[in-house]
């Protein structure tokens, strides 16, 4: 008598060598569509331009010739961007769970963390535009004050300053973007994205012995030079590294973990 073995099943499923991925590519300009498709979206991103247009408007009028400059032309485009671009950031990934079009995007794209990507590297395509746009409108205004205000006109801003002037922009977005993707809720990231800096202001500013630590944890203190007009110098930068670890590595990271744990619902 002879006894037959078996080997044992094997539930390994082999991909199907006919079926690619989806070229990043094509995520990136999915997602780019997605910033404008929404009425959230288009009508942020038109905020943000004629707001824009109205301070650099309402500047021009109101500051002295000596101050029409074109530093301070970028200043003024500066906080209306920094106010809105991150919102953008939040809208780019909540947009998914408050709209229920999670479960169409990760069935299409089953990598969620592609889709997180491809989301990410919009939003800072968008951001790179919006501030190269401002800097454009800044220029047009220095001339403009110039011929017909008798502005001073002058173009005192170096390459430092171009760049500390990109690096708070993208960094207010990536900030955003980390919030919403950590809370995945689009009132409650925009509140506490505007809430928590204001609270954490007033404690420094109540308690006399963390003024000297603020740079260190408060984003919005270690990035003040940029308001000011000045560049960063070396201290600067580390406390922007330490404090945007705190305020937008930490919630970014985190916000990735949940993304890729959460469950997705139609309803």
């Amino acid at each position: 008598m002879t006894t037959t073995t078996h080997a044992p099943f094997d539930f390994t499923v082999s991909p199907d060598p006919g079926v690619t991925a989806v070229p990043f590519g094509r995520l990136l300009r999915v997602e780019l569509r997605k910033l404008v498709d929404t009425r959230a979206g288009f009508w942020l991103l038109t905020a943000i331009g004629l707001i824009t247009v109205a301070v650099i408007a309402v500047f021009l009028f109101v500051a002295d010739p000596d101050q029409l400059t074109f530093i301070n032309f970028v200043g003024a485009t500066a906080t209306p961007q920094s106010i809105l671009l991150p919102v953008l950031g939040i809208l780019a990934v909540t947009a998914e769970w408050s709209q229920r079009t999670g479960l169409v995007t990760f069935t299409l794209e089953p990598s969620r963390l592609r889709v997180a990507v491809a989301k990410l590297v919009a939003v800072t395509l968008v951001g790179l535009l919006a501030v190269g746009v401002a800097l454009g409108v800044a220029a047009i205004s220095n001339v403009a004050g110039m011929v017909f205000l008798d502005g001073a006109g002058t173009w005192n801003v170096g390459a430092a300053n171009v760049r500390d002037f990109f690096a708070l922009q993208l960094i207010g977005i990536v900030q955003g973007f980390a919030f919403g993707m950590l809370l995945m809720n689009t009132a409650a990231a925009i509140v506490l994205y505007y809430v928590i800096p204001i609270a954490w202001n007033v404690l420094f500013s109540m308690v006399d012995s963390l003024g000297k630590v603020a740079p260190w944890l408060d984003l919005n203190t270690a990035m003040a030079p940029t308001f000011e007009q000045q560049t960063f110098k070396s201290g600067d930068w580390a406390h922007i590294a330490v404090a945007g670890t705190i305020w937008v590595l930490v919630p970014l990271v985190l916000g990735l973990l949940r993304l890729l744990r959460r469950e997705v619902k139609s309803a």
